[in-house]
């Protein structure tokens, strides 16, 4: 089984269907349990082995609820849930911030904490989903720091042969975004959802610790 937050719309939706295609089982949740619902419909038509929804915020309780939701182990986790917070340092207060960090940051710790011993009996994966954006200091530095958990985590999880990895990618705003592009396009969803699968499959058996772009050359025309 593999365990998906933020799964009611963008990359999380999108990944969800792609793996259910595989014959996946799927663990999915999210906010918006109406949009949620409408996922694990597309993934069960998709031909999912099985699909758990939770819905709710994913706070601490929530992720509990997802793992004791779960009845059968959990092999793959893919962390795709996050929020944007607008704002320079001097207009956002901290509020914003410690929302952004415990959103983007702290669940993730959380969830993963819970999960790894499922990951470990399994010799698993974990994907982060990750970004290239700029200019929005607080999301910025959450991002930092989950790059930072992917790099240390695949450290300390090797012993175990649980691999764990990153995905880049880049925001999809607009037409003005094709050129920022080295490809003159933005990017789909589906094409971000197969560096998942890729990530998360035996396909990159010899692969952890990576941060892979996903960003049509985005990196190298502005790079950070």
């Amino acid at each position: 089984m593999i365990l998906i937050p933020g799964a009611s719309s963008g990359i999380g939706k999108g990944t969800a269907v792609r793996f259910a295609r595989e014959g996946y089982a799927l663990s999915l949740s999210g906010r918006d349990e109406e949009a949620l619902s409408e996922t694990a419909k597309l993934c069960k038509e998709a031909g999912a082995a099985d699909v758990i929804v939770t819905a709710g915020d994913l706070l601490y309780s929530f992720a509990f609820e997802i793992i004791t939701a779960v009845q059968i182990e959990i092999q793959n986790q893919v962390n795709n849930a996050g929020i944007l917070t607008n704002g320079s340092v001097i207009d956002a207060d901290l509020d914003l911030f410690d929302r952004q960090m415990d959103v983007n940051v702290r669940s993730v710790v959380q969830l993963t904490r819970l999960v790894l011993p499922h990951i470990i009996k399994s010799r698993g994966t974990v994907v982060n989903v990750s970004s290239i954006f700029a200019g929005i200091t607080y999301y910025c530095m959450s991002k930092s720091a989950l790059d930072q958990f992917t790099k240390c985590l695949a450290l300390e999880m090797g012993p175990h042969g649980v691999r764990v990895n990153s995905k880049f990618c880049s925001f999809k705003f607009l037409e003005k975004g094709k050129s920022t592009h080295v490809l003159g396009r933005v990017g789909e969803v589906s094409e971000v959802a197969e560096a998942i699968l890729f990530l998360a499959s035996d396909k990159s058996s010899f692969t952890t610790g990576e941060l892979l772009r996903v960003d049509g050359g985005k990196g190298i025309m502005y790079p950070l």
